[in-house]
């Protein structure tokens, strides 16, 4: 696939499914948006600006493909069931939640604000939580499985400099997905997280990436070292892992965290235990001093992302 063309969808397919997509408006959430729906889903657009829900729905609908648009903030319940009463009054039905709405409010610790905190946790935190739950409710009742895809962030993975807020959200959401493909696999319904790493206004505010971002946005190609050593690619790239979670070729995938970025297919591990020490009685802490020096260290995590070490 070149970049920015229309992605080839034929070998996956969606008929017959219906989606709701949070947040795609625009960027990521828009390629999702119209690549389920050149696969063959019914999608719910969900963003706060009516004109770009608009837009989105009319480069679906003016495609061939069905969509139609919900206007709301999400972090509410009332917004989450409007999103799952529109699918299923219009399309009689919903089969995949994509919970990608978001924003950005970065500050370092000390000068994060409450509201710059909790502008962050209510859209990308509560809100993927209150459209899951609805999401859930309607696909057990449907006695048919389902889809949810929690968007994730490297950051959520790795800590971010400046991004309190931002990061410990989407670290929230990949422990979501992990503990909704517990407790929704009877239903058949999976949870999974993807991690994607794109051209965005949100990665515009990467230094290192607001030149490619803006040659990118006047029609330049991004480079291929960028696509192969930063795995960023378009929104386009990114789409093709929703269209495949989305459909009946992922059924067994579940509680998985899986990133992709321009040339880049990622699966991320689980936390896991590095290493274990027993002390009979317990530990004092000169002992604990001990073990760390002469067992831990070596083993220590370093945070940040392996590119900023």
């Amino acid at each position: 696939m070149s970049e920015g063309s229309p992605m080839d969808t034929s070998d996956i397919r969606l008929d017959g499914r219906v989606a709701i997509v949070t947040g795609s408006g625009r960027s990521l959430g828009r390629a999702y948006a119209i690549a389920m729906a050149a696969a063959g889903a019914a999608v719910v657009v969900n963003d706060v600006d009516a004109e770009s829900a608009a837009r989105t729905v009319a480069d679906i609908t003016d495609a061939g493909g069905q969509a139609t648009a919900v206007v709301a903030a999400v972090g509410s319940s009332e917004t989450a069931d409007l999103l799952v009463e529109t699918a299923i009054s219009t399309y009689g039905r919903l089969d995949v939640l994509v919970a990608n709405a978001g924003v950005l409010r970065d500050r370092v610790l000390w000068k994060m604000s409450d509201d710059d905190f909790d502008a962050v946790i209510t859209t990308h935190l509560r809100g993927s939580f209150t459209c899951g739950r609805a999401a859930a409710v309607a696909m057990k009742a449907q006695e048919q499985g389902g889809r949810i895809v929690l968007i994730g962030s490297p950051a959520g993975q790795f800590g971010s400099f400046g991004q309190t807020n931002y990061a410990a959200a989407k670290a929230g959401l990949v422990a979501m997905a992990r503990t909704w493909s517990l407790e929704l696999a009877r239903a058949g319904i999976t949870a999974n997280a993807v991690i994607p790493t794109a051209l965005s206004p949100m990665t515009a505010t990467i230094p290192a990436y607001t030149q490619v971002y803006e040659d990118y946005v006047a029609g330049k190609g991004i480079p291929e070292d960028y696509r192969r050593d930063h795995a960023l690619g378009t929104p386009e790239d990114v789409a093709s892992l929703i269209v495949w979670l989305a459909s009946d070729r992922s059924g067994d995938v579940t509680g998985q965290a899986i990133g992709i970025g321009g040339d880049r297919l990622t699966l991320y591990s689980h936390p896991d235990v590095l290493a274990t020490a027993d002390h009979p009685g317990g530990w004092s802490a000169a002992e604990i001093d001990s073990a760390w020096r002469e067992q831990f260290a070596a083993l220590a995590q370093p945070s940040g992302p392996r590119s900023s070490r």
